[in-house]
């Protein structure tokens, strides 16, 4: 279950000093974006670099990654052992977020890494990964609405608790997109105290947006993708600044953040196993409103008109959907769906380590997306997501699919694909029959 405070992860942490320094990134969108990019940047730059993020989308240690690589399962497993053997010696208690950070904490020790990439699990103020007393850097992304019955039913309390990992004389680079109230909230903090400099791209460093591999990249880049890659090249140059390093070229880290590796953000699949790798399938984590318009205006743009125009037909999409319950499900659903679209429903499956999380039921989706948007042409709520996938193909007739609103659908769906349809960590098995998928569980 969620229990936000420190008290749990301090004590879990109380004999394991950390022998390595901390970029910090809290925000509502795009800091899982923006980690990604710091890390490639200093691995770049010859740092040995971990990051920590969250949540996981295949294995639970995928989360983790040392110098681009992801943590090798066994190491994990160690140091996981060794962190639950302390929690139930001491009584802690600790969440399994909570596990999870110390245990990349001191994966981080005894990998030697220089700096650690950590992005905040939820909000800020109260989150696990707030026990960093002493970052080198601090990332604010862009904050939206999102938690909201955790972290505050408008976006200047959210705000102020995403600040809150704002620390005394820690420079705090801001998405300078954000709102204005947003910003001022951010502001407040700083003053409270003593964060800073703040540093917004905007007002900052002409000379990003003066380099020609800038002009020539960013056209490419959507916005919101060229605000994170913004925040995470400022953030990467204040922390070899500070490791005393020699400045780095721009061009160096801009090309090592377009290298940079985030599975379920854009990402373009080719699905063997469904339509023998001939179509295309967009998959997005999109699970907010504000992310939900972002990839709408994307594949408005990218490819609705762009997939017309080339086939001389319809700008039909098929969407596979599934969402977390408690989500603002119409205002995700609004900016994604039009008349005579296809839209399948599915739940996604348990996730390791996060019992709590429960998948909206796929008939209810289904529902509310028919109330968003009555004119849709197939529609269907399908058992399972290879289910679903198919139905989704049958759908499309060669058109586009997106997979959207959810990361823990992402992580099915990456895992299908990985496994070949299979989920041995599962002991979950899905069979493929044109006329009737059907899943069938091990024992």
């Amino acid at each position: 279950m969620i229990q936000p405070g420190l008290e749990r992860i301090s004590l879990l942490l109380k004999h394991t000093p950390l022998s390595w320094k901390a970029i910090h990134v809290a925000g509502t969108n795009g800091k899982g974006s923006i980690c990604a990019s710091i890390s490639a940047m200093l691995h770049r730059e010859n740092v040995r670099c971990g990051r920590f993020t969250s949540p996981h989308l295949i294995d639970r240690w995928d989360c983790i990654s040392i110098n681009e690589a992801p943590v090798k399962h066994e190491l994990f497993r160690e140091v996981e052992k060794k962190v639950l053997s302390y929690n139930a010696q001491e009584g802690i208690n600790a969440s399994e977020f909570e596990l999870l950070t110390a245990t990349a904490f001191e994966i981080f020790n005894r990998e030697n890494v220089k700096v650690g990439v950590v992005e905040v699990g939820m909000g800020g103020r109260l989150d696990a990964t707030n026990v960093l007393q002493s970052p080198l850097v601090t990332v604010i992304s862009k904050i939206g609405l999102d938690h909201q019955s955790w972290l505050g039913d408008s976006i200047e309390k959210i705000a102020r608790e995403k600040a809150g990992i704002l620390k005394p004389g820690v420079p705090c680079v801001v998405d300078h997109t954000n709102e204005l109230a947003v910003n001022e909230v951010i502001e407040t903090v700083a003053k409270e105290v003593g964060a800073g400099p703040l540093l917004y791209f905007d007002q900052l460093d002409g000379r990003i947006e003066a380099s020609p591999y800038w002009r020539e990249i960013a056209p490419h880049l959507a916005l919101h993708q060229q605000a994170n890659t913004a925040c995470a090249l400022v953030a990467a140059r204040q922390c070899l600044e500070i490791l005393q390093r020699p400045k780095p070229r721009t061009t160096n880290l801009l090309s090592a953040s377009q290298k940079a590796v985030w599975p379920g953000r854009l990402q373009t699949l080719k699905f063997e196993e469904i339509d023998n790798g001939e179509g295309e399938i967009l998959l997005d984590g999109a699970h907010n409103a504000d992310s939900a318009r972002v990839l709408g205006q994307y594949v408005d743009e990218k490819l609705r008109h762009k997939w017309a125009i080339q086939h001389k037909s319809a700008e039909v999409i098929t969407w596979v959907l599934a969402m977390s319950e408690g989500k603002a499900v119409n205002d995700i659903l609004k900016p994604l769906l039009r008349p005579w679209d296809n839209v399948v429903t599915v739940e996604f499956g348990p996730v390791e380590g996060m019992p709590w999380v429960k998948p909206m039921p796929a008939s209810r989706l289904l529902e509310h997306a028919l109330r968003v948007a009555p004119l849709i042409s197939h529609r269907h709520h399908a058992l399972n997501v290879a289910e679903a996938l198919l139905s989704a193909k049958k759908y499309a007739q060669g058109r586009p699919i997106v997979i959207a609103g959810s990361l823990y659908l992402v992580g099915d769906v990456l895992r299908l694909k990985r496994d070949g349809m299979t989920d041995e960590g599962h002991h979950k098995t899905l069979h493929f029959n044109r006329e009737s998928p059907t899943e069938s569980r091990g024992s």
